[in-house]
C-alpha cells in the first residue's frame, strides 16, 4: 500500500486479478491507476466487467 487509505473488497480483487493472486500487499484504485497509467474510471470499468462474467473476486 503507499497511501494508506482503507480498501475496499473491490479493490483487493482488482490488484488480484490484475497483478498477482497470492499478493499479500495491494494499492488502492488511484495508486493502481497511476501504476498501470490507466483512469480510475477505466478501472472501476473492469471491476464491473469482471464482476458480470461472473469472477469470484468481485461477488
Amino acid at each position: 500500500m503507499r497511501c494508506a487509505s482503507p480498501l475496499s473488497y473491490d479493490e483487493i480483487g482488482l490488484y488480484k486479478k490484475l497483478i498477482n493472486r497470492a499478493s499479500k500487499s495491494f494499492l488502492c484504485i488511484k495508486c493502481l491507476a497511476l501504476e498501470l497509467n490507466v483512469s480510475e474510471e477505466n478501472l472501476r470499468a473492469r471491476i464491473e466487467l469482471f464482476r458480470k462474467q461472473g469472477c469470484t473476486l468481485f461477488l
